[in-house]
Parts: C-alpha cells; sequence; structure tokens
C-alpha cells in the first residue's frame, strides 16, 4: 500500500547548504501552508520543542543505499545497515528533528536547531511530549558520539 501525502509547509531561512556539521544555533521558520486556519497552532506556544518530520528534498532515489556502510564512509566505524543511520540514504528520505520553538507567528513557526536547510518541506509536525520520548536506559554503540561531536556546534565566523 503507498501512501500519498502533501508537505504541511516549508522550512523558510536557516542554512542554504546541505553539511554534516555545525547546526547549533541555527534559525529558521516553519512556514506552514496558507491553507490552513490559525488554529491549528493554538495552544502550541506552550511547548518549548516539535517534533518535525522532513523530506531530505536535495537527495534523489540514486542515493538510497540499501547496504552496510561505515557511517559517513569512516573506515574507523564498523559498517551498520540503512536502518541503522539517519541520513538521506534511507528508502523514503524521510527525517524526524526536534528543534526548539522560539515564537508562532500566525501560521510561522520561528525555531532554532532545525537541521533542514531552506526550501526543505515539512510533512507533519507535533509539540514534543516529555512523556512520549524514550523508556528506559537509552543504549548506543560508541560512533554516534564521536561522529556527531559538532553537529550542534555553532559555526565560528
Amino acid at each position: 500500500m503507498a501512501l500519498e501525502i502533501e508537505p504541511i509547509g516549508t522550512v523558510v531561512g536557516g542554512r542554504e547548504e546541505v553539511a554534516d556539521d555545525y547546526w547549533g544555533g541555527v534559525q529558521s521558520v516553519i512556514r506552514l501552508d496558507p491553507r490552513f486556519p490559525l488554529d491549528v497552532v493554538r495552544g502550541l506556544t506552550d511547548f518549548s520543542h516539535l517534533v518535525v518530520t522532513w523530506h531530505f528534498s536535495r537527495a534523489t532515489p540514486s542515493d538510497v543505499a540499501l547496504h552496510a556502510r561505515s557511517p559517513r564512509n569512516d573506515p574507523r566505524w564498523e559498517p551498520s545497515g540503512t536502518f541503522a543511520h539517519r541520513n538521506h540514504r534511507r528508502p523514503n528520505q524521510l527525517a524526524t528533528s526536534f528543534p526548539r520553538l522560539l515564537k508562532v507567528d500566525g501560521l510561522d513557526l520561528h525555531v532554532t536547531d532545525l537541521d533542514a536547510v531552506d526550501g526543505t518541506p515539512v510533512y507533519d509536525l507535533a509539540p514534543y511530549f516529555a512523556e512520549m520520548g524514550p523508556r528506559g536506559e537509552i543504549r548506543e554503540p560508541e560512533w554516534p558520539g564521536e561522529m556527531l561531536k559538532e553537529y550542534w556546534a555553532e559555526r565560528e565566523g
């Protein structure tokens, strides 16, 4: 069964170039489709963070990699499968991010730390509920921490 969905909005501003690191402090706007009534954002300002599902729209189907490979192609890290990565090489090329909501201005949601570039289609969003976050102990291998140590760093200059 195929699912057909349309974007509910677009990322405006922030970064223009796709990059692996230095997303910290990047501010952008999630501009919701004007066909929505203002009521869709009512109460959203009570939340600090959002859960945003977006599309790697600058990727192509040929980027999908359905095999094990080393993260960022770095041989220091053991190869792992497609679903052990969080990048554009996934079959549906969708991503989930957790930006901080700065303010709501009409249908414009001002956020920081959204790691999607200007023009990215947004397919869904919701407030982040701590009660629905991970339960139990969080476990992961060492490579994500090593690989992402500069991910949320702020770019100098």
